[in-house]
């Protein structure tokens, strides 16, 4: 990751000076013997997952996200993922989702982020360990154009349980949308929908086909140089569903640490781990920039508001 450089006038990506990095360092944690909850609760290790998550105390854990390497060759900061075959790959994800099982509530639920490649190639272990509820396809609307092929412009996330009892917001991840045909009772009156200022909308319960998500780009202050971050927005109503306030939320591959921000902004626990320096640091600078700013973009007044909709700033 390169130092601070001369951006665009809008450019409002984030990135590390050498101040950053001489700050947020000193913030990083390594665990080398089994700690105590209290001691990795809101703090992001710098390490390889399955040694620090070796570490962490069993069943300790409400919330599992998990985005780690698609099989394909990345260059993440100089650390490059080199794709493999898919009984490869497989074999590389079970040497680590099966550890992290020791560390989950009996009433926890996982995410599991794939593309369309990986995401058959995982189902088979997922259904092996956990209970898989739902799969959830999200429009990726950014990428390049395929000429020879259809244009990848989707992913998956597997939403995964340890048992039956388990935590689901409804309520807490409705979405708003703009109302297209409104219909109105005998009396005149909005039906199932509502007339406000801003114009009419109705809450529409969430279903598993989510195409209101926005990739960060480079106006947008949540963006970052790490080439496969998650939207704030999509993090968000993964947590408010299957968690309560106060809950632990563990990312083992937090990238730039969008994870442990949005649990912070919306007053739950984290635990990141981290493998790359460069990335952790990049967490704690987003995690300083959350004390005072809890704005999560799309998400206002308790709801989830449809792309290209203007939600009022919370």
């Amino acid at each position: 990751m390169s130092l601070s450089k001369p951006k665009a006038p809008r450019n409002r990506t984030l990135t590390l000076t050498a101040a950053d990095r001489h700050t947020y360092q000193l913030r990083l944690q390594q665990l080398t013997d089994p700690a105590p909850l209290a001691a990795v609760l809101d703090r992001t290790l710098h390490q390889d997952c399955l040694t620090a998550m070796a570490q962490l105390p069993a069943q300790s854990v409400d919330l599992l996200m998990l985005d780690p390497p698609y099989n394909l060759r990345k260059d993440y900061n100089g650390h490059t993922f080199q794709s493999r075959s898919p009984a490869e790959y497989q074999a590389w994800f079970q040497s680590w989702l099966v550890p992290l099982k020791r560390v989950l509530q009996p009433t926890a639920s996982l995410y599991v982020c794939a593309d369309w490649q990986s995401s058959a190639v995982i189902y088979p272990l997922l259904t092996e360990h956990f209970t898989v509820r739902n799969r959830i396809t999200w429009e990726r609307e950014k990428g390049r154009g395929a000429q020879t092929n259809w244009k990848n412009a989707s992913e998956d996330i597997w939403f995964c349980t340890v048992s039956d009892r388990y935590t689901f917001n409804v309520d807490a991840v409705k979405l708003k949308r703009r109302v297209i045909a409104p219909y109105r009772d005998l009396q005149g009156n909005p039906k199932d929908w509502q007339d406000t200022q801003r114009g009419r909308f109705r809450l529409t319960h969430p279903s598993n086909l989510w195409t209101d998500i926005s990739i960060p780009f480079w106006s947008m202050p949540e963006n970052t140089e790490h080439p496969t971050q998650k939207p704030e927005k999509l993090i968000a109503k993964l947590i408010l569903a299957s968690t309560e306030p106060e809950a632990v939320v563990l990312d083992p591959f937090l990238g730039s640490g969008t994870t442990s921000v949005v649990a912070k902004k919306l007053n739950r626990h984290y635990i990141g781990i981290e493998v790359n320096e460069d990335y952790c640091c990049l967490a704690e600078k987003r995690l300083a920039i959350a004390e005072h700013d809890r704005h999560i973009q799309g998400y206002a007044e308790g709801c989830f508001w449809e792309r290209n909709s203007t939600p009022p700033r919370s």
